[in-house]
Order: C-alpha cells, then sequence, then structure tokens
C-alpha cells in the first residue's frame, strides 16, 4: 500500500462508523478506473448502539486511532473524510412533486430537474427529522408518464415521483461533532446501504431488481433496487449484537466468549450441524469449564435469524417488488459471514440469495482482508467519495454554458403569456433587449399576439381594467 506516486489532492478517506468497529479506508483510481487501496484502519467501537453515538468520547477515541492508521500508511495527513450514517431512525417515505415552467418550447433543463429535487427539500418532517437523500423514481412531463431522463424533453408541466430518506438531525449532529473533535472534516454523509450497494451491485443486478440486505452489529439494512432506481429502503434495528447477546443468555457464557463461538462455530441452518459436535469453553476463574452442543448453537442462531427475515419479508412485501427481484436477495455485512445463512434465506422465501464481497472495483492486488463484506460500506464510502468529485468538477466546467443559456432565454415566447399575468409580460415587453435583431422580433410578436388574441380574452382583459380602475371622484 503505497502511495508515492498519488498526488494527496487524488485519495479520498472514507470513515465508516459502525456499531462494532470504526473503519477508516484511503484509496485512489488509477488509469483503468479501479480502486487503488492505500490504507486501512480499523479498530473495535464501544461508543454506538444500533448505528447511533452514544458516547462521545469513546467514538472520538476510535475514530482518531483508525484515522492514525491510515496515516502511517499513506505518509500524509488525512483532513476530510467520507462518513456513512446508518442507525434505527432512519425512515423513508414518498412524496410527489410538480414544477410549472415558464415556457413549454424551451427544452427542460438540468436546473429544473435541481429545482423540482430542492423543493422536496422544503418538506414539513415530524420534529428533530431532516430529509438525507432525495432519490427521483420517474417522472411526467404533460401528462406522459414513466419518463427517467426529462432533460432536453419540451413541456410546461414537469411532475415527479420521490423516494425520501430520512434521519434525526441529532443523530447527524452528533456524527458530526465525533469528527470534528477527531480534528477532521466531513465532506459528505451517505446513508450506509446504498453506499454498500455502490460497492456489492452492478448495472446489471440493479437494472434487473434486487434486495440488498446489509446486516451489520447493530442493524440490518435493507435496500431495494427496481430498473437501476433505489425503490425502498427500511432498517430493522437487529443485528449481530442481537445474536451475540441471545448466545451469551442462552448458553450461559461471557459476551466475549459468546462473539468468538458465533464467528467460529456459529450457523445459521441447525439442520446442518451435526448432533455430536461438543464445543468446549474454558470455565472462569478455574471453574469447571463448560461444555455446549454446536446444534442447540445453531438453534440459538436460527431462531434470531428468523426473526429478522419476517422483518425483511415483511419489508420487501409492503415495497410492492417482491415478484420483481429477478436478481433475488444479495447479503453483506458482517452478519453475513454465517455459515449457511444464504441458504436459509433461500429456504424460507424461495428468493435466490448469495453473499456478496466488495472486490468488483478494487484494482488488482489488493489486501485479501478487503474480500470481506465487513468492508462493503468502507469501499461504497470511497466510491461515493470518487462519484461525488466527478460530479462536481462537472457542475464546475458546466457552468458557463448554463449562464451563457440564462443570458440567452430574456424574453418568453408570447404563446404562453395568459391574461392573468399579462402584467408581467409587459414588464418584459419593455425591457432593454440584448441587440438590435432581436428588437425587430420581439415587436412582431407583439403584433402576433394582439392579432391572434380571441374575442372572449379582450373583453376579459377590458372587464379586469375596468374593475381595477381607480373609482370616480365624483361618486365619492
Amino acid at each position: 500500500m503505497k502511495s508515492n506516486k498519488f498526488a494527496a489532492e487524488d485519495i479520498i478517506v472514507s470513515l465508516d462508523i459502525g456499531t462494532t468497529k470504526v473503519c477508516a479506508v484511503a484509496g485512489v483510481k488509477n488509469e483503468h478506473g479501479k480502486l487503488e487501496i492505500l490504507g486501512v484502519g480499523k479498530v473495535p467501537c464501544d461508543g454506538v448502539i444500533r448505528g447511533v453515538v452514544s458516547n462521545i468520547e469513546k467514538t472520538v477515541t476510535s475514530i482518531r486511532e483508525a484515522i492514525q492508521i491510515v496515516e502511517r500508511q499513506i505518509d500524509g495527513k488525512v483532513k476530510i473524510v467520507h462518513v456513512g450514517i446508518a442507525g434505527q431512525h432512519i425512515k423513508s417515505l414518498r412524496h410527489h412533486g410538480i414544477l410549472t415552467r415558464d415556457n413549454a418550447h424551451d427544452e427542460i433543463s438540468k436546473e429544473d430537474i435541481d429545482k423540482l429535487i430542492n423543493d422536496m427539500y422544503k418538506l414539513v418532517l415530524p420534529p428533530g427529522d431532516k430529509i438525507l437523500h432525495v432519490i427521483p423514481q420517474e417522472y411526467t412531463v404533460d401528462n406522459e408518464q414513466g419518463i427517467t431522463e426529462p432533460v432536453g424533453m419540451s413541456g410546461i408541466r414537469l411532475e415527479g415521483n420521490f423516494h425520501i430518506i430520512t434521519g434525526q438531525i441529532t443523530a447527524s449532529n452528533n456524527i458530526l461533532r465525533c469528527i470534528k473533535k477527531a480534528g477532521l472534516e466531513v465532506a459528505d454523509i451517505t446513508l450506509e446501504p446504498i453506499a454498500s450497494s455502490t460497492a456489492v451491485l452492478n448495472k446489471e443486478e440493479k437494472e434487473a431488481g434486487v434486495a440488498l440486505v446489509d446486516i451489520g452489529g447493530g442493524t440490518t439494512d435493507l435496500t431495494i433496487f427496481h430498473e437501476g432506481i433505489v425503490r425502498h429502503t427500511a432498517v430493522v434495528p437487529f443485528g449481530g449484537h442481537v445474536i451475540t447477546r441471545d448466545v451469551k443468555e442462552g448458553c450461559t457464557i461471557m459476551t466475549n466468549q459468546a462473539e468468538k463461538l458465533k464467528k467460529k462455530f456459529g450457523s445459521a441452518l441447525a439442520d446442518e450441524v451435526l448432533e455430536n459436535k461438543i464445543i468446549t469453553i474454558p470455565g472462569l476463574k478455574g471453574r469447571e469449564p463448560r461444555e455446549i452442543s454446536e446444534k442447540n448453537l445453531a438453534r440459538i442462531i436460527q431462531a434470531r435469524m428468523e426473526e429478522i427475515l419476517e422483518y425483511i419479508m415483511y419489508e420487501i412485501e409492503r415495497s410492492g417488488y417482491k415478484d420483481k427481484l429477478i436478481g433475488g436477495i444479495v447479503l453483506t455485512g458482517g452478519g453475513s459471514k454465517l455459515k449457511f445463512l444464504d441458504e436459509l434465506i433461500e429456504y424460507h422465501t424461495g428468493i435466490p440469495t448469495r453473499v456478496s464481497y466488495p472486490i468488483e472495483h478494487l484494482a488488482h492486488g489488493y489486501i485479501r482482508d478487503l474480500s470481506s463484506p465487513v468492508f462493503s460500506t468502507s469501499i461504497g464510502l470511497l466510491l461515493r467519495g470518487f462519484i461525488n468529485r466527478e460530479y462536481e468538477v462537472g457542475v464546475e466546467l458546466n457552468q458557463p454554458a448554463e449562464e451563457k443559456n440564462e443570458l440567452v432565454a430574456v424574453v418568453p415566447e408570447p404563446e404562453q403569456k395568459s391574461t392573468v399575468s399579462r402584467q408581467k409580460a409587459d414588464d418584459h415587453r419593455y425591457k432593454k433587449p440584448v441587440s438590435g435583431p432581436e428588437e425587430d422580433v420581439e415587436e412582431e410578436d407583439e403584433i402576433d399576439e394582439e392579432e391572434t388574441m380571441s374575442f372572449w380574452t379582450r373583453m376579459f382583459m377590458k372587464t379586469k381594467d375596468w374593475f381595477e380602475a381607480s373609482p370616480d371622484s365624483d361618486l365619492n
């Protein structure tokens, strides 16, 4: 993991603040568009419960330790990080937006789309919530439905359906506070299951329809894609920690022993475990060692996984895309490492299931540890960081052209001037034109407007002028 041949400004660092660990990953994109990982720092974290920061100091300490490991590996200082957010406070809703444009003949521009999306951020939410992501589903242009890319089309009424993801303001503020105390700045905050999907799903799967289940330590996150678009998101407030707690209570052992037992001998399908397999655990303070049946251990794990699966299936059915998941269910996250978990889910749901690893976008020669689904969110955040950077560069490059278009579109087309907004049209009419030829065209448009005005329109205007006129002084 050498960073000598890369400039410091080319390196992006992601930070995954999870329930069980804080993971920092630094990387760059090579000439082939693949990720080259330059540094990985992974440390345990005790300051987060179910994806939400519960202890600021412990979380700050873990962030500093992870960043320091990365800094030693890249031989440089880290100042800006791309952060993920998750937790049981994450909710989603759907909303419909409408934008009425001034001119039906001008093409729908990127600015129109951005204006419609920005209007979604003005929605009234429950106290303490804020909007994290606004994801367009489909657009309607003048009653023409099912449009995914309206830019370039003509129309006066632009509508859109949006999937909106919200979260608690305090949760995001606590994450920002931790990062600031660690001496870092935040470039952006991304919902962790969306980041994970960037790392483990390809374009064909998203197009066909797939449900990504990210099983973390504190929560299990669901993201459903169809036709390349995020259609549904949900958070189940159970994860690997709940399974560890069940093993601890069911086998009456210590928490650290339960965690090791789950990782090394745990299975999500009890039928695949032999009856005569026994695990011996050292006793506490010289006491007799405990013997635990591997079959019983699998039964404890399977019972909790089936409960989590019920929540996941409920959300899949509620989304309305259960019968459209051609790509099936894809598992990732640390909890997906349980043996026979994919078989358990496939047995209960009848949907093809597989475990995915975040290695598709990595350059050749990556370290072996990164092939674990534990790093799906970290690598996904890294990829999202590069996507956001490319988008910002594109906006900067296109800015002069956008300003030029705004200057050209000074005078609106007369055909679209309504009688109610005639006064505004008159204001535009007497503005100084850009050039001489345009002035001639403007005058011709005025003549055409007067000639083509209908009888009832003229009557309406005269009646309107009569009502708006000042009262006669003789009648006072």
